[in-house]
């Protein structure tokens, strides 16, 4: 598994681990963003000569377009097999910076600085790496770890609230298929006032327990998707227009609409339906959408990575704390889902 190192002072740490390693050139990975936000956080712990290649924040800009330019960059910089990467920022620069670096030359060594909640709890863990094709979300990537991941939760202080909520949604899905007990301490009215560091930490505990049994995704690490299947559909559907909704906004209503099949086919009961639709509506506000768009989403469900051949699989919970995965759901039941996030309310 990854390396993943807790810092009270991420510039002195980054500056004593690249101290203790070797590589012929360093290159810094981010985004306009987390160039003026966070840069100035790791500045002091990077060495004098250092390379650096920024690209404009958003996830409509994680896709092979901006690959081309990284990997231009790299070649001009000249590159060799023993480069260093720095991947600074959130989940969309992970995945590509990652991605970027698994590629050139075969691949070369990268490490990760997640700077918000959402790719510090879940996408710093699993070596999952990829770019968004054709308006569908990471559907070009592979499976490279990073040789370490660096977290340090003062980065969130410079993040708006609905980055900080976004990433919520990823910890309410980790109590949801793991841990009862966890689900159970999240706060959801004012789920702001928190420990970070401590969730961070049990977060990513929960998701390296799953990871570890399944490192390519062949069976159990498939629960980490519960909430996906109709989230991710719901973000490529929206991804390019003025409606656009962040990662956890979309898992939230995913979710929802899940928690929904899974009352219908996986035994959740209906207090405990009630209950995840209750939290999740406290943190994440209702999105509209109009009943004639649904066909869309559907479709694009149809393009998930579970799928085989024509059928698609769904992971579901049981229980609170409990997921199945490789549910056969049909065309009408994802409908229903959606219809039934639709007409949801506290």
């Amino acid at each position: 598994m990854e390396k993943v190192l807790f810092s009270n002072h991420i510039a002195k740490d980054l500056g004593l681990y690249l101290d203790n390693i070797k590589y012929s050139q360093l290159g810094l990975i981010m985004d306009s963003n987390t160039q003026a936000h966070c840069l100035p956080l790791v500045q002091e712990g990077l060495p004098k000569s250092f390379s650096s290649f920024v690209f404009p924040a958003g996830e409509s800009h994680k896709n092979l377009e901006t690959c081309t330019k990284i990997w231009e960059w790299m070649t001009e910089e000249g590159f060799d097999r023993k480069a260093l990467i720095i991947n600074l920022g959130g989940g969309v620069t992970g995945d590509m910076g990652g991605f970027c670096a698994a590629t050139y030359k075969r691949g070369i060594r990268f490490i990760n600085l997640p700077t918000t909640l959402l790719s510090q709890v879940d996408a710093s863990v699993g070596g999952k790496l990829g770019i968004d094709f054709m308006g569908l979300k990471n559907h070009i990537g592979v499976f490279t770890k990073p040789d370490a991941v660096l977290i340090a939760d003062t980065f969130l202080q410079s993040l708006p609230e609905e980055e900080l909520r976004s990433g919520y949604a990823e910890v309410i899905k980790h109590g949801l298929i793991q841990d009862e007990a966890y689900f159970g301490l999240l706060k959801f009215e004012h789920w702001k006032e928190q420990n970070w560091r401590d969730i961070i930490e049990k977060s990513i505990s929960i998701k390296r327990i799953v990871v570890e049994k399944d490192p390519k995704e062949a069976g159990l690490r498939k629960i980490l998707n519960f909430g996906h299947s109709i989230g991710h559909a719901f973000e490529s559907k929206y991804l390019e227009t003025e409606r656009h909704l962040l990662h956890g906004e979309a898992i939230a209503i995913g979710m929802i609409a899940e928690a929904y099949l899974s009352h219908q086919k996986s035994g959740l009961s209906s207090r405990e339906l009630e209950s995840i639709q209750a939290s999740l509506l406290q943190v994440f506000p209702k999105f509209d959408f109009e009943e004639e768009e649904i066909p869309g989403i559907i479709k694009l469900c149809m393009q998930d990575k579970k799928n085989e051949g024509n059928q698609i699989y769904f992971s579901l919970l049981s229980s609170i704390g409990k997921c199945d995965f490789n549910i056969p759901v049909t065309e009408q039941e994802i409908y229903d889902a959606i219809k039934y996030y639709k007409n949801s309310h506290l």
